[in-house]
C-alpha cells in the first residue's frame, strides 16, 4: 500500500565452476493490480533481477548499485482474488541468461518495487557436452563456451588397443547448447585389434595367403587357419578389388573351407585379395594383401590351343550360343522394362536406356524406380510399409506438392518413440499423383548416410497414404540461415558445407544425379548437421517460381543449374557440383538470393557472357576459389565430391587458411555487362551508381561523408559501410557485393591500380 517500494532478495554465493554462461530460471505468479482496491500508482505487475559477479564470499558488503541489472521480468499470466480463492494460481516461468562471467563465482539478487508477487523457484544451471566415444575416441564432459555461437574445440583420447589415424587426431567441438559437432579426425584400432562399437578387441587373423592357380578370368587362393581364433570358425571371407580402383569398389566372396577359386576376373588385371575369418565373437583382422595378376588374353588362348584345339572349337561353339541367347532374352526384357536410368555418365549421354537394374560387384547402386512396370513393386522393395496405428500426427508445419507436411512421433514396437516428419497425399489423388508422391519413397529408401535423409517407412495400405522421415527440427537450410543472420563461425558455416558435400559424394558414388540440389533442399537438425533432401525432380513441377521451361519441356531451377544442364539437359554430377557451388554462396551470405533480382534469362546471359557470383561478405578466399571451380564451364574440370570434401577436411584441420583475406584468387572474375550488374565505370557520379543498384536511399549518407566519386567508393570496407548509418544486413550485403564488381571491373577493364 506505502509508495516507492525497494524490497531486496538476495541468494548466497554461487561457485560458478567451469561455467562462463550461467542460466537463471525463474517460476513466479503475480498479482493483477486491477484486482487490488485503493493502490494506484503503487502496485506494479514487474520485478528486477540482477547479479554482482566476485570471487569469494563477500557477505553483506554489497550496495545497490554495484549490482548489474539482467532484466526487468513480466508476467505472462496473473491472478486475482478469485483465482486465489480456488487455488488457480498461475505460474509463470522465464529464463534469462548472464555471461560471459570471469570471476569465481556471483550472487543473484531480486528488486520488488510493488509488486505482490510469489518467488517458487530459481534454478541456477549451465550447459555441457557431456562425454561420448565418437570414431574411438573419448570425449569428456565439456562445458560450453561463453557466446552463443561460440565452439570449444575438444581433443578426444583414444580408446584402449587404439591409436590416432596418421595426421588426423580425433577432434570435435562443443557448441552453446550443449550438442557435439563437427567431427574432425579418428582414432583406429591397432595391429591385431578390430572396432566392435566404441571398442577395439583381438580376434584372429589369416596370416598367410598363397595363389595355387592363375588363370585368365579366374584365381585359386588357399591359406592357413589362424594360429589363435576367437572362438569356432565358421566361415571365411574373401574381399578382393582391382588394384588400380584402391578399394573404392570391392567384391566378397565366402567360403566354409580354407581355398576358394575366384571368378568372373579381367584378363591382364592386377588383383588384391585379403580373407579373414569369421566366428561367434564377429569377424578377425584382414590378412595382409596378397596382389595376383590375372593372366593376359592372348596367352591364356595360346596355352590353351596348345594343350587341345578341340576344346577351343567346343569352347567357342557353347559361347556363340550363349551370346545369341542372352541377346534374344535381352531383346524381349528390354521391351518390356526399357527405361531411364539417372546413373552418373562421364560421357556425352547420360540420360541411357537399359533393361533392368544395373549393379556391379561389391558396389550398391542407385535404381531409377522409373524401370519398374509396377511402381508399387518399387515402393515396396526399398521402402518399410508402416502400420498407421504407429504413426502420431501432432501438428502441420507446412505444405508439399501432393499434400500436408506434418510433424509427429513414430513409435515401432520394442522401439522408443522417435520425431518424425510426414508428407501426406491430398484426398481426391489420381492415380498417377500416388504413383508420383511414392516415387521419392522409393529412391530415399535406397540411400543410408548421416548426410541424407533418412526415410523410415510408408503407409501405402490405408488413408491418408503417408511418406514418414526423420525430424529435422531446424528446417530448411536457407530460411534457417536467414533466421541467424551473422551468428555463425566462419568453422560452423564450412561444417554445414562439409556434411552437404559428404552427403552429395554418397549420392554420386551410388550414380544418383539430385538435379536440384539447393539450401531450401537441404534440411537442418537440431546440431547443426545439414541432410541433403527433396529427390522428386524427375517430376516437372509445374508451380515452381524458381523454374524456367526448357526446349525440351519441363522446368528447371536455373540459378543453381549449370550451363550444360540449362541447354542439353546434360544432368550428370558435373552439374550437380555446380549447384553445390551456389549452394556454398547461399551458405556464406547467410541465404541470400543468387544473382538478386535478375531475370532468370539475364541470369543464363550473364553465365554465359563468364559472369560468376562475387564472394559474400567475409567469406574467405579460399571458399570463393572453391566455387569458382565448381562453377568451370566445361564440367570436366570441375572437381568431384570426393575432392571437395578432401579440401573443407583441410580448412577445417586449418583453420588459419579460413582467415585469409579476399583478393588473392588467381583466377580474375569477369564483369556482367548488362541490364541488371552495369558496367560501372560508366556511371558520372556516385548517385548513379546507388540509383542502379536501388540503394538511392542513401545518397545524402555517401555525399555527407565525402564519398563523392567512383574511386573512392571502390576503396570502401564493410566498415566504411556501417559508419555511415546503413544498419539493415540486407543492404550492407548488396551495396558491399557491388562494391567488389566495381572493383573487379575497374581492375578488369582499366587496371586502375585499386587493390581487389
Amino acid at each position: 500500500m506505502e509508495p516507492n517500494q525497494n524490497n531486496w532478495l538476495r541468494t548466497n554465493w554461487i561457485a560458478k565452476g567451469n561455467a562462463q554462461r550461467i542460466f537463471v530460471e525463474l517460476k513466479f505468479t503475480l498479482r493483477d493490480c486491477n484486482s487490488l482496491p485503493g493502490v494506484l500508482g503503487t502496485c506494479k505487475e514487474t520485478f528486477n533481477l540482477y547479479y554482482y559477479e566476485t570471487d569469494y564470499d563477500t557477505g553483506r558488503n554489497i550496495r545497490e548499485n554495484q549490482y548489474v541489472k539482467i532484466d526487468t521480468i513480466a508476467a505472462d499470466e496473473s491472478f486475482t482474488q478469485g483465482d486465489l480463492g480456488e487455488r488457480k494460481m498461475k505460474l509463470n516461468t522465464e529464463v534469462r541468461e548472464i555471461g560471459p562471467l570471469s570471476k569465481k563465482g556471483f550472487y543473484l539478487a531480486f528488486q520488488d518495487v510493488g509488486a505482490c508477487i510469489a518467488l517458487v523457484s530459481v534454478k541456477v544451471y549451465y550447459k555441457k557436452c557431456w562425454s561420448i566415444i565418437e570414431n574411438l575416441a573419448i570425449f569428456p564432459d565439456t562445458v560450453t563456451g561463453s557466446e552463443f555461437s561460440s565452439l570449444v574445440e575438444v581433443r578426444g583420447t583414444c580408446v584402449s588397443s587404439a591409436e590416432e589415424e596418421a595426421d588426423n587426431s580425433p577432434r570435435m567441438h562443443c557448441s552453446a547448447e550443449g550438442e557435439w559437432l563437427v567431427p574432425i579426425g579418428k582414432c583406429i584400432c591397432k595391429a591385431g585389434y578390430q572396432q566392435k562399437g566404441d571398442t577395439c578387441e583381438p580376434p584372429s587373423q589369416v596370416s598367410e595367403v598363397m595363389k595355387e592357380r592363375v588363370l585368365q578370368r579366374s584365381v585359386e587362393l588357399s591359406w592357413q587357419e589362424p594360429e589363435h581364433p576367437n572362438g569356432v570358425i565358421t566361415e571365411y571371407e574373401i574381399k578382393y578389388y582391382e588394384k588400380d580402383q584402391r578399394e573404392r569398389t570391392y567384391s566378397t566372396v565366402k567360403t566354409k573351407s580354407t581355398s576358394a577359386s575366384i571368378n568372373n576376373l579381367k584378363p591382364g588385371t592386377v588383383y588384391v585379395f585379403q580373407i579373414r575369418a569369421f566366428t561367434a565373437a564377429g569377424y578377425g583382422n584382414y590378412s595382409p594383401r596378397l596382389d595376383v595378376a590375372t593372366l593376359e588374353e592372348a596367352t591364356a588362348t595360346a596355352v590353351s590351343s596348345e594343350q587341345n584345339p578341340v576344346i577351343i572349337i567346343a569352347v567357342v561353339a557353347v559361347a556363340g550360343t550363349i551370346i545369341l541367347v542372352f541377346m534374344v532374352f535381352g531383346f524381349i526384357i528390354g521391351r518390356r522394362h526399357c527405361g531411364y536410368s539417372k546413373a552418373d555418365q562421364e560421357g556425352d549421354e547420360e540420360l541411357y536406356f537399359h533393361s533392368g537394374p544395373i549393379k556391379f560387384p561389391g558396389t550398391k547402386t542407385y535404381i531409377d524406380p522409373e524401370t519398374y512396370e509396377d511402381p508399387n513393386r518399387a515402393v515396396h522393395q526399398f521402402a518399410k510399409e508402416l502400420d498407421a496405428s504407429c504413426i502420431k500426427i501432432e501438428r502441420v508445419i507446412g505444405a508439399g506438392e501432393f499434400g500436408e507436411v506434418c510433424s509427429g512421433r513414430l513409435k515401432l514396437p520394442g522401439k522408443r518413440d522417435v520425431s518424425v516428419a510426414i508428407k501426406t497425399l491430398k484426398v481426391g489423388y489420381t492415380e498417377k499423383q500416388r504413383r508420383d508422391f511414392l516415387c521419392e519413397a522409393s529412391i530415399m529408401g535406397q540411400f543410408d548416410h548421416p548426410n541424407v535423409v533418412h526415410l523410415e517407412g510408408v503407409v501405402t495400405r490405408g488413408k491418408p497414404v503417408m511418406i514418414v522421415i526423420e525430424y529435422m527440427e531446424n528446417g530448411a537450410l536457407d530460411a534457417f540461415l536467414r533466421k541467424h543472420d551473422g551468428q555463425f563461425t566462419v568453422i560452423q558455416l564450412v561444417g554445414m558445407l562439409r556434411g552437404i558435400a559428404a552427403g552429395m559424394r554418397y549420392l554420386a558414388d551410388m550414380g544418383y544425379v539430385h538435379r536440384d540440389l539447393a539450401a531450401r533442399n537441404i534440411l537442418v537438425n537440431s546440431n547443426l548437421v545439414c541432410k541433403v533432401s527433396d529427390f522428386g525432380l524427375s517430376r516437372v513441377i509445374e508451380d515452381d517460381p524458381e523454374a524456367v521451361y526448357t526446349t525440351t519441356g519441363g522446368k528447371i531451377p536455373v540459378r543453381w543449374t549449370a550451363p550444360e544442364a540449362i541447354q542439353y539437359r546434360k544432368f550428370t554430377s558435373a552439374s550437380d557440383v555446380w549447384s553445390y557451388g551456389i549452394v556454398m554462396w547461399e551458405v556464406m551470405s547467410y541465404g541470400e538470393r543468387p544473382y538478386w533480382d535478375m531475370s532468370n534469362q539475364d541470369v543464363i546471359k550473364a553465365i554465359e557472357e563468364g559472369y560468376r557470383l562475387p564472394a559474400p561478405m567475409d567469406c574467405p578466399a579460399g571458399l570463393h576459389q572453391l566455387m569458382l571451380d565448381c562453377w568451370q564451364k566445361e564440367r570436366g574440370e570441375r572437381p568431384k565430391f570426393e575432392q571437395i570434401v578432401g579440401i573443407l577436411d583441410k580448412m577445417i584441420r586449418n583453420p588459419n587458411s579460413l582467415k585469409t583475406p579476399l583478393g588473392t584468387c588467381s583466377r580474375p572474375i569477369s564483369p556482367l555487362l548488362d541490364q541488371n550488374t552495369p558496367d560501372f565505370t560508366t556511371f558520372c557520379s556516385v548517385g548513379e551508381w546507388l540509383q542502379a543498384i536501388k540503394m538511392e536511399r542513401y545518397k545524402d549518407n555517401f555525399t555527407a561523408a565525402g564519398y563523392n566519386s567512383l574511386e573512392s567508393v571502390a576503396r570502401m570496407t564493410i566498415d566504411d559501410v556501417m559508419s555511415l548509418g546503413i544498419t539493415l544486413v540486407g543492404h550492407q550485403k548488396k551495396i558491399m557485393s557491388s562494391i567488389q564488381t566495381m572493383r573487379a571491373q575497374m581492375l578488369h577493364l582499366h587496371g586502375t591500380g585499386i587493390q581487389v
